[in-house]
């Protein structure tokens, strides 16, 4: 006897369990969140016959915890071939229960924190209320403080207080020489912030972040890698805009070689972000700066043609999402670097780096050349000092000969 669930999903038995009455709603959560009707069938299938497995264990719902599903698949691998992923399935269906609270939230034993790990959650927590640091700082800035604090103290009580110049002088030297250029300049950032977060809490009194040792940086002498605009025009050309996620990559590389947008501006856009009457819009920089921009007609037509015929359904505010199972917005501004060196790498495009930041440098370039001044473009940019405009002056090569001095003795 056949049993359906919905109007696509057919059971070959009428389920049966203290879960039975659950598929349906389980079914239609799956399918709210993009998965084939193929692999919800599957879900749907196997949630079933752990109802069943269940009821002859006689166990009730509210007794159902995380070791009930490998007890059940060492019961049914006894009599059917493994399949992978039978156990993320399961785990999912109990996660769906939770979710309504037919089966409890387990409880998992946490350990007490250690000192260390004390003070690095009071740092952190800091930095994200009463500094209201970007999410991407936070994460770069607290490993370093964690493996400072380790180091120094180890697992014994954190006594701030007894930090001198010579720690953090050692403690840069051994880890500096082991990063990379970048990573060596976070770390020392990273070190100056928390010891005047220390100073600011009254646990050091001297000013320790001035003995915080400066990391050689010969990069700044370097012009900014911006994208070609040659390059940016054939990227675009190559994108098959026919399919959904054609059409998602286009709005997207459009809104960072138009805008210079970062890719965490572009990955968490939400659709209210968006003022289409009077063609702006609002970006979420860093450290909660928001700034609005006009937003040009290609760039609006883009998205248009994105949110109408390929934005998969979702009650999700983000304006792009994932085009796999399940549905929602990126997790991390990652999502969009590789967007951008997928289709790189597609096009056969030799560009300066595959990472999406090389769209900003290459507006940047093309606005000092068409006379736009410096202030203008940090603006547009949204940087919060001219210091980090002032690299792009770099780049316009013919105000820089103006300033040259002729060659002693004349030209040869």
């Amino acid at each position: 006897m056949k049993y359906v669930i919905n109007d696509h999903l057919v059971l070959s038995r009428v389920p049966e369990g203290p879960l039975a009455t659950y598929l349906g709603p389980f079914a239609e959560s799956l399918s709210q969140q993009g998965y084939s009707q193929r692999y919800i069938h599957r879900q749907v299938m196997l949630a079933a016959c752990f109802s069943r497995w269940i009821k002859h264990q006689e166990v009730q719902p509210n007794h159902i915890i995380s070791e009930h599903p490998a007890r059940y698949l060492g019961f049914r691998y006894r009599r059917r071939r493994p399949r992978q992923g039978d156990r993320a399935v399961l785990d999912h269906f109990l996660a769906f229960l939770r979710c309504e609270r037919v089966i409890p939230a387990e409880e998992v034993p946490t350990r007490p924190l250690t000192a260390v790990e004390q003070c690095v959650q009071a740092y952190e927590r800091y930095l994200r209320e009463e500094r209201v640091l970007a999410q991407a700082t936070i994460v770069n800035y607290v490993p370093f403080i964690a493996r400072f604090l380790k180091e120094r103290f180890g697992a014994g009580p954190v006594k701030l207080s007894s930090l001198g110049a010579a720690d953090v002088v050692r403690f840069v030297q051994q880890q500096a020489r082991h990063l990379h250029l970048k990573r060596a300049k976070l770390l020392t950032s990273a070190l100056r912030s928390f010891l005047q977060y220390a100073r600011y809490r009254g646990e050091i009194e001297l000013d320790l972040a001035t003995a915080v040792p400066c990391v050689a940086n010969w990069s700044r002498p370097s012009i900014p890698r911006g994208i070609a605009p040659d390059q940016v025009r054939r990227l675009l050309s190559q994108i098959d805009r026919r399919t959904a996620v054609g059409r998602r990559d286009y709005a997207i590389l459009l809104l960072l070689a138009r805008l210079g947008l970062r890719s965490g501006e572009v990955a968490f856009l939400e659709l209210e972000d968006i003022d289409w009457e009077d063609g702006c819009l609002s970006v979420h920089g860093k450290s909660g700066h928001r700034t609005q921009l006009p937003l040009p007609t290609d760039v609006g037509d883009a998205i248009v043609d994105y949110l109408r015929h390929g934005r998969p359904r979702s009650t999700s505010r983000r304006v792009f999402l994932r085009a796999r199972a399940p549905v929602r917005g990126f997790l991390t501004q990652c999502a969009v670097g590789t967007i951008v060196r997928h289709a790189i790498l597609r096009a056969g495009i030799e560009a300066p780096t595959t990472g999406a930041h090389q769209f900003r440098h290459a507006l940047a370039t093309q606005m000092l050349r068409q006379g736009a001044s410096l202030a203008e473009i940090g603006e547009l940019l949204g940087h919060k000092s001219p210091e980090t405009t002032k690299i792009y002056a770099k780049v316009d090569l013919d105000a820089l000969r103006t300033l040259a001095l002729p060659w002693p003795g004349g030209g040869r």
